[in-house]
């Protein structure tokens, strides 16, 4: 009997009508396909969280400079942030990677991995946001601290990020993996006005552009040319679970664009993934499409920070109970 069987019989098997739990029991058989296990564990895990800075914020495609990314490093750092209170609340340790933001001084926590590649990319608007090399670099950041969380015995991981805005490179790579145009997967991102829109729209369009005829010769350039640090990282580890049979939660639409990123170079790279949530950027629905990723949630969330795939954390326990702690049928009847 193949996994998949075997997953199907023993939740047919419980102490209740077959597929009476609805959604928790696929829930439950996409979590055991993930740990090639039917006795899944969610416990302990962690929360990884890659941040960044990005040249294109200069052009005007938001309404936030880029000091609120070294701002909100501060206060994840001090544990006060949205994902500080969420993971505290689902019992989720919280680690937050730095591949490129422009802080002066990296915070002294323990929280905090300085493994910054560059101090931000360079804008995107205007050419490539950075070469081959850096995102090599970005992508085995991502993988080393996968590792490190692996060695740490963690089964479960959420992958978040940080870095205002990190929604324009992640429009460029739906875009351009996707094969889908600027005026479907340009959102406002963390705020936007008419004329930032616009601007942003522009800048995906004419980037994605200048992206599209090496996709197929050079794909590396063409995504390094239009991506952010934390997105190749996030990439990096995406992939690195899938080989180590650990779920990897992804959130909103940026760990969307790193799952793209992560396919391209590995095509078995999200074997252990899943899906938390339907962002309410436009590009996250057209990416998780394009993956085929199911979410679990739909809560018109945009916050980023790995918020999304925290708030899946007590479905997943949930779904692992189901599997590992209730009786069988042929137990209850004898």
């Amino acid at each position: 009997m193949d996994l998949h069987a075997a997953i199907a019989a023993h939740l047919d098997g419980l102490a209740k009508p077959p597929g009476s739990l609805g959604r928790l029991e696929r829930m439950a058989a996409h979590l055991c396909l993930t740990q090639r296990t039917l006795t899944p564990l969610t416990q302990p895990r962690a929360l990884l969280i890659f941040a960044g800075d990005h040249g294109v914020v200069a052009d005007g495609v938001g309404i936030w400079p880029s000091e609120v990314t070294g701002a909100m490093l501060g206060v994840i750092e001090s544990s006060r942030a949205c994902c500080s209170a969420l993971a505290a609340a689902s019992n989720t340790a919280v680690k937050l990677i730095d591949v490129g933001s422009k802080i002066a001084q990296a915070p002294g926590s323990k929280l905090y991995a300085d493994r910054r590649v560059a101090h931000g990319t360079q804008s995107l608007a205007h050419g490539p946001a950075m070469t081959p090399e850096q995102f090599w670099a970005a992508w085995m950041v991502g993988q080393d601290e996968f590792e490190t969380a692996k060695a740490k015995g963690i089964r479960m991981v959420a992958i978040g990020e940080i870095g205002i805005g990190n929604t324009t490179p992640a429009a460029c790579l739906v875009a351009l993996g996707c094969d889908a145009g600027a005026e479907t997967v340009v959102g406002p991102g963390a705020g936007a006005t008419p004329g930032s829109l616009a601007k942003k729209r522009k800048i995906v369009s004419e980037a994605v552009a200048r992206a599209r005829p090496l996709l197929e010769r050079d794909p590396v350039s063409a995504m390094a040319s239009v991506a952010g640090f934390e997105i190749v990282a996030m990439a990096g580890a995406i992939a690195a679970a899938a080989h180590a049979d650990i779920t990897i939660v992804l959130d909103g639409v940026v760990t969307g664009a790193a799952a793209i990123i992560a396919q391209a170079v590995d095509p078995a790279a999200l074997d252990t993934a899943i899906a938390s949530h339907i962002s309410a950027e436009p590009a996250h629905a057209i990416a998780l499409e394009r993956l085929g990723l199911e979410p679990y949630l739909d809560w018109q969330l945009r916050l980023g920070e790995g918020t999304g795939a925290l708030l899946l954390m007590p479905m997943l326990d949930a779904a692992a109970a189901l599997m590992t702690q209730v009786a069988t049928l042929k137990e209850v009847t004898g």
